[in-house]
């Protein structure tokens, strides 16, 4: 493919054309989930419990762990922008029951819907840009070109906390924000399908026979780099302080809500407008905070020998500061555990570039996507187990101690999957 001519700015050696904001936009649109900043009080507000929550969270999680591999092989093998269409009609779908949904038999079809997006899109995008990035000459770009393109995801998620605030302080009502999220998800799709065919990567032919010995081959090679020991340890390192940020991170909703009308101030307005507020600023600066530590991803990794050390400091620093959560929150000292789950935030976005980088340096670029939906399986595995583990310490024992012994369990396992340097692994033997 012909290269057009680009400009390089900064030190990033990749040029910032018209496909670099077309990923970038990708990134602001899908993070504008409007009811994320407030889906624990959306489901507390229904009369769930946190066990019920979590289990709802399991089911998200399981659902998209038994589509991931299978929708990561039909990207690779039919075509990754097709996949990522099918994806944003399962989210805008889902969106629709969460909307209508009264109880909580009703919420888990939602949750299923959302997880047939999810298994969709992870790994599929990341596997487009990778490919973009191969066509242009950039490979050695991969951290500070995702980097910048998951900034913007966060910047979206920044707008996204500030908008919904907003739309719960005038409604009143937390389940809105799931019809308001239907949006910019309209506008993603359409987007997607704007994305140059040569993003699909190689595809088999239209024939029956052809497509069954691509997704055999895929399939072989595939087991090849997921079964390898350095792969499955450079997988864990990354998958095990994601599933955690993930299981972990809407509890903050409950710790903000309490905090907020705790506070003497905005005495006129109704606990769920204090909470909004409070929220929605909390959650705006969380989000500009991860959008620069995206951005600096590459430049932080830049500083050590090898990538392997920040992604080993990051994670022992994450799971340090969920124990000290957990420990503040359960003295009441609410204001330091709120700053601390800033700092989560601001650790899980810095180490996520370098993380995705490491493993597709491990894995053949030809089963980029199946490789990285390995990744995302893995972590919804964990995800899973945490999320129901947390709900029930939390409705035990409270959250602050269920924060406590989640961070402390994976922070005992973590020479298990500490990352170690290895050679560049490959899979054409």
């Amino acid at each position: 493919m012909r290269k057009s001519p680009v400009s390089l700015e900064g030190s990033a050696g990749f040029g910032r054309n018209l496909q670099y904001y077309k990923f970038c936009l990708y990134g602001f649109l899908k993070n504008l989930k409007f009811f994320e900043p407030f889906l624990i009080l959306f489901f507390v507000e229904k009369g769930l419990t946190f066990f019920q929550i979590g289990t709802l969270y399991a089911v998200r999680e399981i659902s998209v762990n038994l589509l991931e591999i299978p929708t990561g092989i039909a990207a690779d093998a039919v075509g990754r922008r097709k996949t990522m269409i099918c994806a944003f009609l399962f989210y805008i779908l889902s969106f629709l029951v969460f909307y209508f949904a009264a109880e909580y038999l009703l919420l888990v079809p939602a949750m299923v819907l959302f997880a047939f997006g999810e298994a969709c899109r992870t790994g599929t995008h990341k596997a487009m840009i990778f490919e973009y990035l191969k066509i242009n000459g950039w490979q050695d770009q991969k951290v500070h070109y995702y980097g910048h393109t998951r900034s913007w995801s966060q910047a979206g998620s920044a707008v996204s906390a500030f908008l919904a605030a907003g739309i719960v302080f005038y409604s009143g009502s937390y389940g809105r924000v799931f019809l308001f999220s239907t949006v910019p998800y309209v506008l993603a799709l359409l987007l997607m399908i704007s994305y140059p065919a040569a993003l699909d990567g190689e595809k088999p032919t239209v024939s029956g026979t052809d497509i069954r010995r691509n997704f055999i081959r895929i399939m072989k090679v595939s087991v090849s780099a997921v079964t390898d020991a350095r792969s499955l340890k450079a997988i864990s390192n990354l998958s095990v302080f994601s599933a955690f940020h993930r299981a972990a991170r809407d509890y903050l909703q409950p710790v903000l809500a309490a905090f907020a009308v705790s506070l003497p101030v905005f005495l006129t307005f109704s606990d769920k407008q204090r909470s909004a507020l409070a929220i929605g600023m909390v959650y705006t600066l969380i989000f500009m905070l991860t959008a620069v530590a995206s951005r600096k991803s590459g430049k932080s990794a830049d500083r050590f020998h090898h990538i392997t050390v920040p992604l080993n400091i990051t994670v022992v620093t994450g799971l340090v500061m969920g124990i000290l959560i957990g420990l503040f929150y359960h003295l009441s000292i609410t204001l330091v555990s709120i700053l601390l789950y800033i700092g989560i935030y601001i650790v899980q976005n810095l180490r996520k570039p370098m993380g995705i980088a490491y493993i597709s340096d491990l894995m053949h670029q030809d089963i980029l996507a199946t490789a990285l939906s390995a990744e995302s399986q893995v972590t919804t595995l964990f995800t899973a187990v945490l999320a129901v583990g947390l709900g029930l310490c939390a409705d035990h024992f409270g959250i602050g101690n269920a924060l406590i012994i989640g961070a402390a369990f994976l922070l005992a396992l973590f020479p298990l999957y500490r990352a170690a340097e290895k050679k560049e692994f490959s899979t054409n033997k």
